[in-house]
């Protein structure tokens, strides 16, 4: 089964993330932050990181800097509505320190699956609930 690790500290859309995920068949794992992300990655890798990149504590580009440092064939996606609260977008910032895609925020559930499905492929039906990093 594919999984999938969200490292993102909004809880809210975290869970959102993690319900779209596991309904098309994704397993699903969450972080609240790029540091405990990258400790949950270490301890159990999985296919896709999609790290949101604002966030207290380790903010995205350093999480994604150090996933692509360490884990070089491994798939991420950026996510961030950061240039809607700080007028900068650091979406480009994030494809140039290794994420393989970036999407916007607010996205819709069909963007975020497409993503996914464009780096790892269509996930097979039967996935067990999302675990918690």
């Amino acid at each position: 089964m594919t999984q999938i690790l969200v490292i993102d500290d909004d809880e809210g859309l975290r869970r959102v993330l993690a319900q779209i995920l596991v309904r098309a068949g994704y397993s699903v794992a969450e972080a609240p932050d790029g540091r405990k992300g990258v400790r949950a990655f270490r301890s159990a890798p999985v296919e896709l990181v999609i790290c949101d990149l604002i966030m207290p504590d380790q903010e995205g580009l350093e999480t994604i800097s150090v996933l692509r440092k360490e884990f070089p064939s491994l798939k991420i996606i950026a996510i961030s509505g950061g240039a809607r609260v700080t007028g900068y977008d650091f979406l480009p910032a994030a494809t140039g320190l290794g994420a393989n895609l970036s999407i916007a925020k607010p996205f819709t559930r069909e963007q975020i699956l497409e993503a996914v499905e464009s780096l790892i492929g269509k996930a097979r039906p039967g996935s067990p609930g999302p675990a918690s990093a």
